[in-house]
């Protein structure tokens, strides 16, 4: 496990939401609820800075619209969900240096069983803040690509932001057997999708290009980077990327909540560009620090 996700003393004795304020310690789920029978949630990845939450509105947009996908009822609405996560982050004077797991499940049923007409208890709602770094540091990520294919909108849509990851879980686990610290994941095409838990960018000749959202999450820090590009006159442009173009670029980066922009040293046993972090993702990485200082949200 990277030393940047190791458990964090100050979470123990921390509160948690599950339908309610709970000590962390004695937090617990039905085994009837949906997201143990079956995976059948959804979910968010939330960062706490200086007592602001950044893109708030933004994930649970996100949120209520996996949820309406998967056909969820009796959902809580967006004011309960907010007090719920303002409520948690308050009763454990949390304001810095906090990441925090939203999950929304179907909720608990009635008997074990996969069918969604044995839900009729309303959803399960939990917010799980924890004193959480940045988890892989600026030493430069170290990947490899994983025989496992991400989902194509045809089988599992990565636009459900959904809870059954055992897809990203068997490319992590390539990842572990293989001592990097992550899996880089292709489509059913070939072409590079994303991370087991990230989007991906790669630099040349001064632009940006990351790959097409088909196969992948469109996340969020993807988005702010696009946008971020966009409003400094830096070139970007989505298109497929081949392994090919991957070990050959300039540089190339990750982007996500818990980690925001990481840069890549290695691939595959290719050491991208000069393996070193690169003059692009460092200025990104400014102007992503400068817009969550000016767009995070209070609470």
């Amino acid at each position: 496990m990277s030393k940047y996700n190791l458990p964090d003393p100050r979470n123990e004795n921390t509160y948690v939401y599950v339908n309610g304020l709970v000590k962390r310690e004695e937090a617990t789920v039905s085994p009837f609820d949906s997201a143990v029978q079956g995976g059948d949630a959804v979910w968010e990845g939330l960062r706490v800075y200086k007592g602001r939450i950044f893109q708030l509105e933004e994930h649970l947009d996100r949120l209520f619209a996996s949820a309406h996908i998967l056909c969820f009822e009796q959902l809580p609405t967006r004011d309960e969900v907010k007090a719920a996560l303002f409520d948690t982050l308050r009763k454990n004077n949390m304001t810095d240096g906090v990441h925090i797991r939203l999950t929304l499940s179907r909720g608990k049923k009635t008997t074990s069983g996969m069918n969604p007409r044995l839900n009729t208890l309303g959803c399960t709602l939990i917010v799980l803040p924890e004193y959480k770094g940045f988890v892989y540091g600026e030493d430069g990520l170290k990947l490899v690509t994983s025989s496992i294919r991400r989902n194509p909108p045809f089988t599992l849509d990565s636009k459900i932001h959904h809870n059954n990851l055992l897809n990203n879980i068997l490319a992590k686990i390539e990842g572990n057997n293989a001592g990097a610290d992550d899996a880089l994941m292709l489509d059913v095409n070939g072409f590079i999708a994303e991370t087991n838990a990230t989007n991906i960018f790669i630099v040349g000749k001064g632009a940006l290009f990351t790959p097409l959202p088909e196969a992948c999450l469109p996340g969020f820090t993807r988005a702010k980077v696009i946008e971020l590009a966009q409003h400094n006159a830096i070139p970007v442009h989505e298109k497929n990327i081949s392994l090919a173009e991957l070990y050959t670029a300039d540089e190339a980066f990750t982007t996500g909540t818990m980690g925001a922009l990481s840069w890549i040293k290695e691939v595959d046993g290719r050491i991208i560009g000069r393996g070193q972090k690169g003059e692009l993702i460092t200025r990104l990485q400014k102007l992503y620090a400068e817009a969550v200082e000016r767009e995070a949200v209070a609470f």
